[in-house]
């Protein structure tokens, strides 16, 4: 680091003597610049944690700057300390100069008469260059060994792996949908802060702009947040805990080739992840056409086993892919696979995607599908070698989803019957013109709930009849005329069954 004001004391050749306002904690402060000015007020052209050097003409008769005000700008604009050259213009400090010092807390050194300013300055600016050198090596250093990370087989890891050693803080890596890249890193995030990182990464991503953020976290550490990718398409998010200060010039510049590099690890993972798609489909389309031994050795030598049944299919509707939803979406189900051991398989085909799980082991799914907010349909429990009339059973339970449930099981539809499964379809309005006859008859009786009674006597003309407080014979002669105006034969069980099932449907 530069050099400190405990250094410049302890050089004997400068022979510098505190005079007020010097501590053990403003010792370890680094002098970032050094400069000699007489001038009322130097401060337009000096820049805050330095030494400033003055003979003290600007204090001398007859006309003296008055010494609080001048003391008071300098604590302002953060210079670091004052020098005052003894022997010279005046032979010791001014007695006000040194009051206003200590008064404001400002280090105020004598200077000696044969100490030359120029001497102090090139002591400081030779410590700041040899510290700019050793940051820039350190720098070339820790470039070099990211750069050689990158070319290993796991390169994303590696990549993290030698940012987190050479700044020595954890470092996490988010996907495009929020979710914490898993890499073998040595230390983890907080559990105290995670919350509120993975909110901040959510957000970030949320309004899908490229942004850099600094985070004040629960224990006043800091964390910096880096988006990876271009606007519109962000690929994750770079999280760098860097303790209880901000990361220097080499450092920053560490976390911005990792965050290069990360990015063309990113990229290529894209690439791998559409040919990973297409390979999927492939698979599906075997598993549908039944050549179920090649599916499972080439998915076993690619993700692992497949799913043991009784399974469950699922259906998912695809997200719009204009705004991101179904790329975050297939990454989240690629990470859920990999995560799961072979319990999650997925493929899409056309606009949809296909999941297929053990029977009694869908949370980890249902799970993602909320968190995404998207609407999927599941197969009741089968086996790989019912799958096409599975998947068709997901569909249909997917066409009855809605925005207020948006998980559908066909285990719900068949639990209903067929009744039940026919009124989410147009069947309630084909049911109603069917029976519109009957509501335009002229015939007083109430032929709706003539036909209903006696249906539910399974057509038995006496119970009916009794059931209506009507003659059997009037009975029938409803009956027929409902038969003419329906233009329907109901003394077949066709018949009759069809029109029981308009009127359950158009009870309501």
């Amino acid at each position: 680091m530069p050099a400190t004001l405990r250094a410049l004391l302890n050089e004997p050749r400068f022979d510098l003597r505190p005079v007020s306002g010097v501590d053990d904690a403003l010792l370890s402060h680094a002098v970032l610049w050094a400069h000699n000015s007489d001038l009322p007020d130097p401060t337009p052209w000096l820049d805050s944690g330095g030494l400033l050097l003055t003979d003290g003409v600007q204090f001398d008769e007859p006309d003296p700057e008055p010494a609080h005000p001048y003391v008071q700008r300098l604590v302002d604009h953060g210079v670091l300390a004052l020098g005052f050259s003894t022997g010279i213009v005046h032979e010791r400090i001014p007695a006000e100069l040194a009051e206003a010092a200590a008064s404001r807390g400002l280090p105020l050194l004598e200077v000696p008469r044969d100490t030359p300013f120029m001497g102090i300055i090139r002591f400081i600016s030779d410590a700041v260059a040899d510290d700019d050198r050793q940051m820039l090596e350190r720098s070339l250093r820790a470039q070099r060994s990211v750069a050689r990370a990158a070319l290993r087989p796991d390169g994303l890891a590696e990549i993290l792996r030698e940012l987190e050693r050479n700044l020595d803080c954890w470092v996490a890596l988010f996907d495009a949908s929020g979710s914490r890249v898993r890499v073998p890193t040595q230390r983890e995030i907080p559990a105290s802060q995670a919350p509120e990182i993975e909110d901040a990464v959510a957000s970030m991503l949320a309004r899908g702009r490229t942004a850099a953020v600094r985070l004040s976290v629960t224990g006043s550490d800091e964390v910096t947040l880096q988006t990876l990718g271009q606007r519109g398409d962000l690929r994750g998010v770079l999280a760098v805990g860097t303790g209880t200060g901000a990361l220097d010039r080499a450092r920053a510049d560490l976390v911005d080739a990792v965050i290069a590099l990360a990015s063309i690890a990113l990229e290529q993972s894209r690439t791998l992840d559409d040919a990973r798609r297409r390979l999927r489909s492939g698979v599906l389309e075997l598993l549908m056409a039944g050549i179920t031994a090649v599916a499972q050795r080439t998915v076993a030598h690619l993700w692992g086993p497949l799913p043991e049944g009784p399974l469950r299919v699922g259906c998912i509707a695809l997200p719009d892919e204009a705004e991101g939803g179904a790329q975050t979406l297939r990454s989240a189900l690629e990470l859920l696979a990999v995560e799961s051991g072979g319990a999650v398989f997925f493929a899409e085909r056309r606009d949809r995607i296909v999941t297929v799980t053990p029977d009694e082991d869908r949370s980890g799914l249902l799970a993602l599908l909320t968190r995404h907010d998207v609407a999927a349909g599941f197969s009741a429990a089968t086996t790989w070698d019912r799958l096409t009339e599975a998947m068709a059973e997901s569909e249909r339970a997917l066409a009855r989803t809605t925005p207020q449930e948006p998980i559908s099981e066909f285990d719900d539809i068949a639990r209903a019957g067929l009744l039940g499964h026919l009124e989410h379809t147009q069947a309630h309005d084909i049911a109603r013109r069917m029976l519109l006859p009957l509501e335009s008859a002229n015939d007083p009786a109430d032929l709706r709930r003539t036909l209903e009674v006696w249906l539910e006597h399974n057509g038995a003309w006496d119970p009916a009849a009794k059931a209506l407080g009507i003659h059997r014979h009037t009975l029938r002669a409803r009956v027929d005329a409902a038969g003419v105006l329906l233009d329907v034969d109901l003394d077949t069980f066709a018949a009759r069954a069809e029109l029981w099932g308009a009127l359950q449907l158009t009870q309501a």
